[in-house]
């Protein structure tokens, strides 16, 4: 029978990584010598593995760094890139993979091993030059018209993390991958695992790609910048990730820095500007965070500035913060900055004529339904995450409210923090030369749509299991109120044509709340959506309407929940 001992010493006789092989070797001699918490860690690492999972995980891999197969690590990755060569082969007669990589550690590690293992296994193999945005990657697909993309990086995961997301191009599009896609990978992966790492051929013979790539990108997104030039007095923030620099140079090929022009480019937060795995100056490298924008509200304020933007680590998602009246510094929702992108794009193509589809996921604001339908355009709602947005046939312009964008889809199918960005300052230098600010588009749109507010709970567990309890217990005895309000419509997507671990409870007031396991993180989110008759109500009923489900999952029937 095999033992504990026997899978974890096969899986250190597979590793390459020095750093790993240590730390798996500490910890089996430590549990053989009969170290009760070491052997509980032990097989905590071998307690399955990571899979492609659309519960619990990307259209990939993301996990802790660390080694077994329940970690991030060269073994794992090398077992993934087996599973997905094999499924390459299958899928292409002449298959060809493109691979980017971002800042944090071993990132570019495990980047040149798939390299390697795809060589390997025949596939013509391209690897980004360096460290460079997931949007970057996204649009090499398409530019090389390759059979597949594999990005390395977790985005805005807590700093011990890291991933790997697969994407298919060709006939697929070039966005992440969906089911049955992932199954089929994951079991081919779990094939490669019944063997071992060290069968797989490895060849150096893929190509490493100049800038040309980088440049082609740069120079299609600085494009998309169409208004006349104006000040802009703003704060930019990389949040340790890579983006500045394709961003800078973004707005350099877009002709923004001029020389009378007083500030051509944006105050940075310096501390945060260059790639950096630890994430030194943030709790969470994820803008949504309470706190991770705190250093670049200090620069605002010390440069007077108009709003703040930020990329997460690799700069697929786009964060803008705003002064309110009494100078205090808040992020715009996901939402918010979804629909003001949404409303200005869709005034432009009603002129240009264009026909096609506005699309979001079904957690994020029913307001961009409206703006599609008051200038002629479908709408359409996906399930979560930007693997399904992307795959909307005919769309214009895709959001998710966890600031997530994508304002050209011709170019990339997967969200783009920089191309948002560029689209967003236009937005900016639209208002300008309209005399007109932010606040001032803001109330525009209440008055053209109605007051929308949204917010989200969040709930972080430990155990994984606790993430099923609860949406057990939501889904067997759901509330038949909330704060005062009948539910008049339960939605168990289970039992749709949606199949996935999603619930709604629309309330009589028109308010709505979805509760969801996250996509990339092991918590559980609650989306609150309201509408008010003007900015003030909507607020007044949204922090109602917060305090009533907070109430909600204190109770006893589900687990006196911190919340």
């Amino acid at each position: 029978m095999t033992t504990l001992f026997d899978i974890a010493q096969n899986w250190l006789n597979q590793d390459p990584d020095a750093e790993t092989r240590a730390e798996l070797t500490a910890l089996l001699t430590a549990a053989k010598g009969g170290d009760a918490k070491a052997e509980a860690e032990l097989a905590a690492r071998f307690d399955g593995r990571l899979q492609f999972r659309l519960q619990f995980g990307t259209a990939g891999l993301r996990g802790p760094l660390q080694a077994g197969s329940m970690g991030m690590n060269r073994v794992l990755v090398a077992q993934a890139a087996g599973g997905l060569a094999d499924y390459l082969k299958d899928y292409d007669k002449q298959p060809s993979i493109v691979i980017g990589y971002d800042g944090r550690k071993n990132s570019d590690v495990f980047a040149r091993d798939t390299a390697e293992i795809m060589a390997g296994a025949g596939i013509k193999a391209y690897l980004l030059p360096r460290k460079l945005p997931t949007p970057v990657l996204a649009y090499a697909i398409q530019y090389f018209d390759t059979t597949a993309g594999v990005m390395v990086t977790a985005s805005h995961n807590p700093p011990e993390d890291n991933g790997y997301k697969v994407y298919l191009g060709k006939a697929n599009g070039g966005g992440q991958i969906v089911s049955p896609a992932d199954k089929d990978i994951a079991a081919l992966i779990d094939k490669v695992a019944a063997g071992s790492i060290n069968n797989l051929p490895r060849s150096q013979d893929y190509t490493v790609l100049d800038d040309t790539i980088v440049d082609a990108y740069i120079a299609k997104t600085a494009s998309l910048a169409k208004e006349p030039q104006t000040d802009i007095n703003y704060v930019y923030t990389a949040m340790h990730g890579v983006g500045y620099e394709v961003l800078s140079k973004t707005l350099t090929k877009a002709g923004l820095p001029q020389p009378h022009i007083v500030l051509p480019q944006p105050h940075i937060v310096a501390e945060q500007v260059w790639p950096d795995g630890t994430f030194p100056t943030v709790n969470f490298p994820n803008p949504e965070e309470k706190g991770a924008l705190d250093l670049a509200i200090q620069v605002a304020k010390e440069k007077n500035a108009e709003f703040i933007i930020a990329n997460d680590p690799d700069a697929d998602r786009l964060a803008v913060a705003v002064p309110d009246a009494q100078g205090n510094w808040k992020p715009l929702h996901g939402n918010v900055v979804g629909c003001f992108l949404g409303w200005y794009l869709a005034k432009q193509y009603q002129v240009q004529g264009k026909k096609g589809v506005l699309a979001c996921s079904l957690v994020s604001s029913p307001a961009l339904a409206e703006i599609a339908k008051r200038y002629g355009f479908e709408s359409e709602e996906t399930l979560t995450g930007f693997k399904y947005i992307g795959k909307v046939q005919g769309l214009l312009f895709g959001f998710e409210e966890a600031l997530g964008y994508l304002v050209d889809p011709d170019k990339v199918r997967d969200k783009d923090g920089i191309s948002a960005a560029i689209v967003f300052l236009d937005l900016v230098r639209n208002l300008k030369k309209q005399g007109k600010t932010l606040a001032d588009y803001a109330d525009e749109f209440t008055k053209e749509f109605g007051a929308y507010v949204s917010g989200q709970i969040s709930i972080r567990v430990s155990d994984l299991a606790e993430i099923g309890k609860l949406m057990t217990a939501l889904r067997n005895d759901p509330p038949s109120e909330i704060g005062g309000f009948n539910v008049a419509q339960f939605i168990d997507h289970t039992k749709t044509e949606r199949q996935n671990d999603i619930l709604v409870f629309i309330l009589e007031n028109g308010s709505r709340l979805i509760a969801r396991p996250s996509g990339t993180e092991p918590k559980i989110k609650f989306y609150l959506d309201s509408r008010g008759t003007d900015a003030k109500d909507a607020e007044q009923v949204l922090a109602n309407f917060d305090s009533a489900v907070r109430s909600l999952l204190r109770q006893e029937a589900y687990g006196k929940q911190d919340c």
